[in-house]
């Protein structure tokens, strides 16, 4: 019995957990790109090729480039990308759990129907340009749990944020989660310190602003045609007022209210066990806070909540107490908080949340599981 739990512990699900998710990630992100999907494939063509500069547009350039010094097809230069960012991201990750203690109630957040397992309920957040920003703090969080963080690789770190500011401008509403990991780590407020990271990304948000153009100025798909990928949907044909977009599907809208509020009872029920809460939660406030134009501007609001909740996983991984021995089962104690962290994930494995549209249906994960395949199969017979 001892050596089923040495190696059937809750590190050990969570080990499970990141390969699954990542391998689920490269699957279906191939698939997409295969297809020339408008919106996944399509946000990494954006270039300045087809009227100058403009937001999002480094990452088509960059890609075009690559094309004509390599003759690669579009559509695998960007996937062969995109499996390097995702890979490094789930790395990284790993790296900084391996020797952390990581207990049940850590487990239920990556389990969260925002957290992993959102990937799982939406494989349109597969493949998209925030995995270059959770690469890039993963990244950094290993290095500063590590007291490897030289001058270096901070300025690096800083120079990957305005680079990533390029390729997507939401990197500038999720940066503060970089200053907060700092500050935890040392203990300290270190102002100059903090500047760097405010001033990469602050510098093109500046530029994107002033001189951006508009995504599509009206031969982007002409352009992407002759290099070989055909588009008939996805963002190059985004003509619609979000705003008004969100006003007319109110109700479904209206439903992210209650996601929203049992993923913050899900952080809180955290945090009600972990040193310095509060200081914690007034921080996570303000990030939230900060990236509210996200969900003024743009209709993707799950989006936003499932972005934030990978950042929090990682935050609290920076957190977690060093393991020692670092094989050491940990066992359970089945005490209340036990119980009410199994209802926990349970809920969050019933429940799922669009990227966009509906806030809360109950197609969750069980349902994709063990009902949508039955449904599938009745339909076929």
């Amino acid at each position: 019995m001892e050596k089923i739990i040495r190696y059937f512990n809750i590190k050990n699900c969570i080990y499970f957990l990141i390969a699954a998710t990542a391998l689920f990630a490269l699957f279906f992100t191939y698939r997409h790109n295969v297809k020339s999907d408008g919106y996944i494939l399509g946000d990494w063509l954006i270039n300045y090729q087809d009227g100058g500069f403009k937001r999002r547009g480094l990452s088509g350039s960059f890609f075009f480039l690559l094309q004509d010094l390599t003759g690669i097809k579009l559509n695998l230069l960007v996937y062969f990308f995109q499996v390097i960012i995702i890979l490094l991201f789930f790395w990284y990750y790993f790296k900084l759990i391996k020797k952390k203690e990581t207990p049940l109630l850590y487990l239920s957040l990556l389990l969260s129907s925002i957290g992993f397992i959102g990937l799982f309920n939406c494989v349109d957040y597969v493949g998209k340009k925030e995995f270059l920003v959770f690469f890039l703090f993963s990244f950094f969080v290993y290095h500063i749990n590590n007291d490897s963080l030289t001058k270096t690789k901070e300025y690096g770190i800083a120079a990957g944020l305005f680079i990533a500011m390029f390729f997507h401008e939401i990197t500038l509403f999720f940066t503060s989660y970089f200053i907060f990991a700092l500050y935890l780590k040392t203990g300290k407020i270190e102002p100059k310190r903090y500047l760097k990271y405010i001033v990469a990304v602050l510098i093109p948000a500046v530029c994107i602003y002033l001189f951006g153009k508009n995504i599509n100025e009206g031969n982007s798909l002409q352009i992407l045609q002759e290099r070989g990928v055909i588009l008939t949907k996805g963002i190059f044909f985004w003509n619609i007022d979000e705003r008004q977009y969100i006003k007319d599907h109110f109700k479904e809208y209206s439903l992210y209210i209650a996601s929203f509020i049992i993923s913050v009872l899900h952080v809180s029920f955290y945090l009600k066990y972990q040193n310095h809460r509060t200081i914690i939660s007034i921080l996570l406030i303000f990030a939230f806070l900060f990236s509210l134009p996200l969900f003024y501007l743009a209709i993707d609001w799950g989006r936003w909540m499932y972005i934030h909740m990978i950042f929090i996983i990682i935050l609290f991984g920076l957190l977690l107490k060093e393991k020692k021995p670092l094989y050491e089962p940990e066992p359970a104690r089945f005490n209340a908080k036990f119980w009410l962290t199994v209802g926990i994930i349970m809920l969050s494995l019933t429940y799922r949340v669009e990227m966009s549209g509906k806030g809360f249906t109950w197609e969750g994960f069980f349902y994709r599981v063990f009902i949508a395949p039955v449904e599938l199969l009745n339909k076929m017979l």
